[in-house]
């Protein structure tokens, strides 16, 4: 087995809701792509588990899973990617600029850079498609053109952000690898960094460094 040359490039992981992005994104995505009527009777048949979920006794990730089946379960595949470039033009102001520019920085240089996020692919790949960037995310499941209400993958949230990241990237061919998130959630992703940031906790933004040039 030959080893895989370096890239001599750094590697750049962004979470998305609450860190590049300022708002939560699925959350504004359902009120965005359904009725309020459906979103009502929908969230009453869950409003116990949401109750839970903020007193900090329902955890996140299983919120995420209950919350995706009760709103899109059944639901018309073509109607609501419909309506995600619209949504990802108005999320695009809801942008952090320090984060976005930093985003910019990484792209400018040459860096690979990569949305590591627990929300649906629904709309986030339409945002990476616009941002340029690559994509790794929860996963939805459609047959038949509906969505079934599950998810194809894990809940992309805690370690299977780091296992996800591992299966896709050889850290080893990186000169750097960078990491931002806002979360317990990205823990697991910013322990695979040389140079990480916490929203809330670090007060400046990581130096980049450029990577070395071939020879």
């Amino acid at each position: 087995m030959h080893a895989t040359s370096k890239t001599y490039k750094n590697l750049a992981l962004f979470d998305f809701d609450g860190t590049l992005c300022k708002k939560d994104s699925f959350t504004g995505f359902i009120f965005y792509a359904l009725s309020k009527r459906h979103i009502v009777k929908q969230g009453i048949k869950i409003l116990p588990w949401i109750q839970a979920y903020y007193l900090n006794i329902y955890p996140a990730h299983a919120m995420r899973i209950k919350l995706f089946k009760s709103m899109f379960k059944d639901a018309n595949t073509a109607e609501i990617l419909d309506l995600t470039e619209d949504y990802c033009s108005r999320l695009i102001e809801q942008l952090d600029p320090s984060l976005y520019q930093r985003l910019i920085d990484h792209q400018n240089q040459g860096d690979d850079v990569v949305l590591v996020s627990a929300s649906v692919d629904i709309y986030l790949e339409v945002m990476c498609q616009i941002l340029k960037i690559d994509l790794i995310c929860t996963e939805t499941e459609i047959i038949n053109g509906i969505f079934t209400g599950d998810y194809s993958t894990p809940d992309c949230s805690s370690e299977q952000k780091r296992i996800r990241i591992l299966e896709k990237y050889e850290l080893d061919q990186y000169e750097n690898i960078y990491a931002y998130g806002n979360s317990i959630e990205d823990n697991e992703m910013l322990s695979l960094a040389d140079f990480k940031y916490m929203v809330g906790e670090d007060q400046n933004l990581p130096r980049l460094n450029s990577a070395r040039k071939l020879a």
